[in-house]
């Protein structure tokens, strides 16, 4: 962490802000994935149900439940990093497996028509972007 009147610190609060944020959104995400699954998996199969995901709710429900949980893991691991030793390589990986996570979840949304569901997420996804901009090296 560099100094508070160092030059370094609104990058370095900026990067870490954002992918706390992405820890915060993917681990709570992925675990209540997790821990109400049928819910999850009973909400989804009704969200999907005219769409051509529709026989393959419960693989593609597995699936962004790892990818959730990975993102949000390592952007915790990637906050600790840039708190610890100021490294940014691990939050690097941490906002790209958001953006990628976003990206599913995005596609999911437009398939099922839910074009309002679509547009909310855009916000996150930019922050997944900012995220990965600021800690470019």
């Amino acid at each position: 962490m560099p100094s508070l009147d160092s030059n370094l610190f609104p990058l370095w609060l900026v990067q870490t802000l954002c992918v706390l944020f992405l820890a915060i959104t993917f681990l709570q995400s992925g675990l209540d994935k997790v821990f109400d699954w049928k819910g999850n998996l009973g909400w989804l199969t009704g969200h999907f149900a005219k769409s051509p995901l529709r026989g393959v709710v419960a693989p593609m429900l597995a699936t962004l439940t790892l990818l959730e949980l990975a993102a949000g893991s390592v952007s915790a691991a990637g906050v600790v990093v840039l708190v610890f030793a100021g490294g940014t390589r691990v939050a690097i990986w941490g906002a790209a497996l958001s953006g990628l996570s976003f990206v599913a979840l995005f596609f999911g949304q437009r398939m099922a028509k839910d074009y309002a569901g679509a547009a909310g997420l855009v916000p996150y996804f930019l922050v997944s972007l900012v995220a990965l901009l600021a800690l470019r090296g």
